[in-house]
């Protein structure tokens, strides 16, 4: 396929076309899965080769000072904590997002239990794993002290009464690409006294974010999509200067300790972001993330975001010229404000359009019952990748390739 020279001339001009070189990709290969799996970062690769083969190789235990593993986790929240609007000493990178995810909402119940506030209020559609810690957290301390109570996004703001401890979404639908507005939104909740936290797995480094000026309690997030940190990569917390100190969380590892290296029996709390802290550090996978992370060394987030919407635009429009478009329906919002960095399309047979264009080389991901996703990450897709992208999804539509007995055979995939 010959891409035309209105397309290419769009690569040419675009301030983000230097950033591509920055990753290692497939050869001949249109890469729109970021939002589950970033690539490889070659800083990544080269840092792992400097950890694995000198820091551990040679230095050994003394790499905990020397190389400063040790401050690995802070030095990498400080970083995730500039592409979301949090100043220094806000974020840390460890764990997983659900094991973070537990530590804030035990947080933000402890804060607002005096007020006899239990109830925490998300979206129906929300990532289903969040949900699931909500549930996991009400069984251990009982419904009377905490209760998931789940509503359609346009209820939400209505039934934020004072019995409602915490707001918790997700900035972006996973499924439809939805987003919300997370200042009006975090507004609206403290106006009602309610605390807000918020999932920024779909939209940490894929758009401008003001936590602090947006007066955010709490936020979590993963390290291995936009922030193309590695498979598993760590995930950070968010916790606002004003919630340090006086409330803490319930696990308690000893690298949350006020004084971790003094080996008291008692437990007392860092009064700092570090008591969100728990075990170890896997110095390996913070590694890879932390180099990953200079990638968006001198780029705005602005850039990022207005190629994004180019991008996903672009796909977009392209489909809709196509008569195969009546067979998909758009579930991504049109509006720019309310559109995440992913075009989400159901089709009846969405499995199969997926795999179909895995064999084609262009990699999307798909999410039951019928949904094919695309992620549009404008740090290294170019809008030549776009648009071969959307000619091989009309070809396999048009010619119905995804009828082909092997596309409809199920196998396990990445579920995030």
């Amino acid at each position: 396929m010959t891409c035309p020279d209105s397309i290419r001339a769009l690569d040419q001009q675009d301030p983000l076309k230097h950033t591509r070189a920055l990753f290692e990709l497939p050869v001949e290969t249109q890469y729109l899965d970021g939002n589950s799996l970033g690539p490889l970062p070659r800083a990544s690769r080269q840092r792992l080769e400097h950890v694995v083969q000198q820091q551990w190789g040679q230095d050994l235990i003394t790499s905990w000072n020397k190389h400063g593993w040790i401050r690995l986790s802070q030095q990498v929240g400080d970083k995730i904590g500039t592409l979301i609007g949090a100043a220094p000493g806000q974020v840390v990178c460890c764990d997983s997002t659900s094991v973070n995810l537990f530590k804030v909402l035990s947080t933000a119940l402890q804060i607002q239990a005096k007020q006899g506030r239990h109830r925490i209020v998300s979206q129906r559609d929300n990532f289903p794993t969040d949900l699931y810690m909500v549930e996991g957290l009400a069984s251990l301390l009982g419904e009377t002290r905490c209760e998931l109570v789940t509503l359609d996004t346009n209820q939400l703001i209505d039934h934020l009464d004072n019995s409602v401890a915490v707001l918790m979404l997700t900035q972006v639908n996973f499924r439809t690409g939805y987003c919300h507005d997370m200042r009006a939104l975090t507004e609206a909740a403290h106006k009602a006294g309610v605390l807000v936290i918020w999932d920024l797995a779909h939209s940490a480094g894929a758009m401008p974010l003001s936590l602090d000026e947006w007066k955010v309690d709490f936020a979590v997030g993963c390290g291995y999509k936009y922030l193309n940190g590695g498979p598993g990569a760590p995930a950070f917390v968010y916790a606002a200067s004003r919630h340090h100190g006086a409330h803490t969380q319930p696990l308690s590892g000893w690298m949350g300790h006020a004084k971790p290296f003094e080996f008291s029996p008692n437990y007392t709390p860092a009064p700092s972001i570090n008591q969100y802290l728990c075990g170890t550090p896997s110095v390996l996978a913070m590694s890879a993330l932390d180099a990953a992370l200079d990638v968006f060394d001198g780029v705005d987030l602005e850039t990022i975001r207005a190629k994004s919407l180019a991008l996903s635009d672009l796909f977009i429009n392209i489909l809709q010229a196509e008569e195969c478009w009546h067979e998909f329906c758009l579930l991504t919002p049109a509006e720019h404000a309310e559109r995440g960095s992913q075009v989400a399309l159901a089709h009846p047979h969405g499995y199969a359009i997926t795999q179909a264009l895995i064999a084609a080389r262009c990699v999307a991901d798909f999410r039951a019952p019928d949904v094919i996703r695309f992620g549009f990450t404008p740090l290294y897709l170019r809008y030549e990748d776009v648009w071969l992208a959307a000619q091989k999804l009309i070809r396999i539509v048009r010619e119905q390739d995804y009828l082909r007995p092997e596309f409809s055979k199920s196998t396990a995939g990445p579920v995030t």
